[in-house]
């Protein structure tokens, strides 16, 4: 019964994770459609009735928005308010430098604090993993994360010879965890192409 417990638990914390920013996003955009349609609508009165055009032009407005905001964060100016923003609102929110790295990892942009693959050896099996940190004393903080969603999962304290690094794309490690494990035969092989150290 316990078990069962902790099951429902790890997968209803596992759902939230997943499905609340996805959520939050289309419930952002449809706040700032209609706080954008008031602006719209003069030229939505332009067009047939029949046609959605206050929608349309509504979103159409806030996507040429958030493409001007991201041009502008682009900008030296840009850069310094976003540092500004992140540091006194954004990191006090639990979970966004995770969040935040693993995205930009995604989108191709290496960090020093990024997640790296790995392999982790927990009792008798290798399991997907992601390196954390390394410790002053030789040792890896590691996160294991949880089938089907990466957002949840354990964090172990490993010696470097439980760990092993993969040097591939994170997006290849999360679709091996996102899919239950299929296709960790790819990650096997990767721990395989790597260099034996002594």
């Amino acid at each position: 019964m316990k078990r069962l417990g902790r099951f429902v638990w790890q997968a209803l914390v596992a759902g939230f994770l997943l499905l609340a920013p996805i959520y939050l996003a289309v419930l952002l955009v449809l706040k700032a459609m209609k706080s954008i349609a008031g602006v719209v609508r003069p030229l939505a009165r332009l067009v047939p009735e029949s046609f959605p055009a206050e929608r349309l032009l509504s979103f159409l407005a806030v996507f040429l928005l958030c493409i001007l905001v991201g041009i502008g964060l682009r900008t030296r100016l840009g850069q310094a308010a976003r540092g500004r923003i992140e540091t006194s609102l954004c990191r006090k929110i639990p979970g966004y430098d995770v969040i935040r790295g693993m995205t930009r990892q995604l989108a191709g942009q290496r960090e020093e604090s990024t997640w790296q693959p790995a392999l982790a050896e927990i009792e008798d099996a290798l399991v997907p993993a992601f390196i954390v940190e390394a410790l002053e004393d030789g040792r890896f903080t590691v996160f294991v994360p949880s089938a089907p969603t990466p957002f949840a999962g354990a964090i172990y304290i490993l010696t470097p010879e439980r760990v092993h690094p993969l040097h591939i794309p994170l997006a290849r490690a999360l679709k091996a965890v996102a899919r239950w494990g299929a296709g960790s035969q790819d990650l096997v092989h990767a721990m395989q192409e790597m260099p034996l150290t002594k």
